[in-house]
């Protein structure tokens, strides 16, 4: 949230983002990184980390830290819920995805 307790500017570019984009990563740094490497919203770490937190509380992302079965450690995944993957289409609906898409992605 920012000061005003409105959400961050960038939690629809981060819901458009993980619609397309699964990120896993070992830790919250390393996917966050990731996260501002792929993105196309300009942005510090620290602003992604408040659009996660964001995304995190209206209900659009699963909790991010992850132990599979049979794991021996946790990773970090940003995957939308479905209440994420409806206001996803909305806002593609709506023609924000122009506003704050990806930048062309390569096959990981």
């Amino acid at each position: 949230m920012t000061g005003d307790g409105k959400p961050a500017p960038l939690l629809d570019g981060l819901v458009l983002h993980v619609f397309r984009d699964r990120i896993t990563a070992p830790n919250i740094d390393a996917g966050i990184e990731l996260l501002t490497a792929r993105a196309a919203c300009q942005a510090s770490a620290e602003e992604w980390r408040t659009a996660v937190a964001d995304a995190l509380e209206a209900g659009y992302l699963h909790d991010p830290i992850r132990l599979p079965e049979g794991a021996l450690q946790c990773h970090w995944h940003l995957e939308l819920t479905p209440l994420g993957v409806e206001h996803a289409r909305r806002l593609r609906q709506g023609g924000a995805a122009a506003a704050c898409s990806l930048r062309h992605l390569q096959p990981h």
